[in-house]
C-alpha cells in the first residue's frame, strides 16, 4: 500500500470532482446516460471507491485504474477519500454518502482497519457489497473480500534484503511507522522484523515514530530522532516511499546517507527512481492496478450473477535493488521503471 506523502499529483481527472463539505476530500465520477443507480438491470453499475486519501500517488493510481476499469465495463465510479491517512470519520461519512447514491459496491482501503466497521454493517444490510483494497479490515472477514499485498511478506521481503547488506555487523533500527490502528502498519512492521530474524521487542530497535506515511512528517520524526541517537543508525524502515524520501532527506542533511541503510515498500516509479539513484537500497513494488481492476471485476460479477468473492486475494509484491543478493530473487530498477504499480 501507498500511504500519505508530499508528492503531489499534478493531473486533474477528466472525471467531475467535487469537493464535500463533510469530511470528504473529494469525488469523481462519469456521466454516463441511465438511472446510475447501481443496479445491473436499472442502469449503468455504479462502484463506490474509498481511498485513505485523494492526493497520495499510490492512492491516485488506484483510483485512476478503478475508474478506467468501471468505464471499460460501462459502469461508472463514484471515488471519495478521507481528509488524511487516519480519517476514519472522514471514510465512514464517503462509505454513507456511496450507499445513498444508489452504489453496488464498495471498494475501500480502510484507514482504520476496526473503526470503519459499523459504516460497512450498514452498507452491507443494504445490499452493498464490500470490497477491500490495499488494506484489511480487522477481523478480515468483515468485508467479503480483500485484493492486496500480503502486506508482512512485503515487509518480510525489505528486512531479509536489509539483513543480508549489513551482513555481519549488528543492526541499530530506526522504524518509521504507520500508525498501530492501520492493520498495514502493523503488518509491514513485524513482517520486516521477522526477516531481519529479530523479535519484536528487540532492542535493535534504537528509535521510532509514527509517520502516517507522510514525507515531511517522517522527515521531521527523523531529525529530532537523530537528536537522540545520533550516528548510531546503520539502517532504517520505512512503512512506505514517502516516509522513505522524508528520512532520506534528514540524513542527507547530517551528512549519515553513506553510512545507513535505507528500505522502503511500494514499488513506485518514483520510489524505483530513488533506488536507481541510490537513495533507497532496495523497494518492495506493490500492484495496486491490479487490486483494483479485480475489485471492480468483483463488483461486476455480483451485479450481473449474484456472485461473490471470498477471502484474501494476494495481488503479489516483488524486491526491487541493482545490488542483488545471494539468494534472494529480485528485480532491477530497469525492469520496476517499466512495471512500477502495473
Amino acid at each position: 500500500m501507498k500511504l500519505t506523502g508530499t508528492r503531489r499529483s499534478v493531473s486533474t481527472l477528466s472525471a467531475l470532482v467535487c469537493v464535500g463539505a463533510v469530511a470528504l476530500s473529494a469525488c469523481t465520477t462519469t456521466k454516463t446516460s441511465g438511472s446510475g443507480s447501481g443496479s445491473g438491470g436499472s442502469g449503468p453499475v455504479k462502484i463506490g471507491l474509498v481511498t485513505k486519501t485523494e492526493t497520495n500517488p499510490y492512492f491516485v493510481k488506484l483510483r485512476d485504474s478503478a475508474k478506467a476499469a468501471a468505464e471499460s465495463k460501462g459502469g461508472t465510479l463514484v471515488a471519495l477519500a478521507g481528509k488524511f491517512d487516519g480519517d476514519n470519520e472522514g471514510q465512514v461519512t464517503a462509505i454513507e454518502n456511496l450507499v445513498q447514491q444508489g452504489v453496488k459496491g464498495i471498494l475501500i482501503t480502510p484507514s482504520n482497519s476496526a473503526g470503519v466497521l459499523g459504516a460497512i454493517k450498514q452498507a452491507q444490510d443494504k445490499g452493498v457489497i464490500v470490497i477491500a483494497l490495499d488494506t484489511a479490515t480487522t477481523p478480515a472477514d468483515a468485508v467479503t473480500a480483500t485484493y492486496a499485498t500480503n502486506n508482512e511478506s512485503a515487509g518480510k521481503l525489505i528486512g531479509q534484503y536489509v539483513k543480508a547488506r549489513l551482513g555481519s555487523t549488528p543492526p541499530k533500527l530506526v522504524m518509521m511507522d504507520l500508525d498501530p490502528s492501520a492493520s498495514v502498519g502493523v503488518q509491514r512492521h513485524n513482517g520486516f522484523l521477522e526477516g531481519m530474524g529479530l523479535p519484536l521487542n528487540t532492542p535493535d530497535v534504537i528509535g521510532s515514530a509514527l509517520t502516517q506515511g507522510d514525507q515531511t512528517k517522517a522527515q521531521q520524526a527523523m531529525e529530532n530522532l537523530l537528536q537522540r541517537v545520533g550516528g548510531q543508525v546503520n539502517a532504517v524502515y520505512n512503512i512506505n516511499e514517502p516516509a522513505a524520501r522524508g528520512a532520506y532527506q534528514a540524513l542527507k542533511e547530517k551528512g549519515l546517507t553513506g553510512k545507513v541503510i535505507v528500505g522502503a515498500i511500494d514499488g513506485g516509479c518514483q520510489g524505483v527512481q530513488n533506488v536507481k539513484d541510490g537513495q533507497f537500497v532496495a523497494t518492495v513494488m506493490q500492484f495496486p492496478k491490479k487490486m483494483a481492476e479485480d475489485g471492480v471485476n468483483a463488483v461486476f460479477d455480483y451485479a450481473k450473477s449474484g456472485k461473490k468473492p471470498s477471502g484474501f486475494i494476494d495481488t503479489g509484491a516483488t524486491l526491487i535493488t541493482d545490488k542483488p543478493v545471494p539468494g534472494q530473487a529480485s528485480k532491477d530498477t530497469a525492469w520496476g521503471a517499466q512495471n512500477c504499480w502495473g
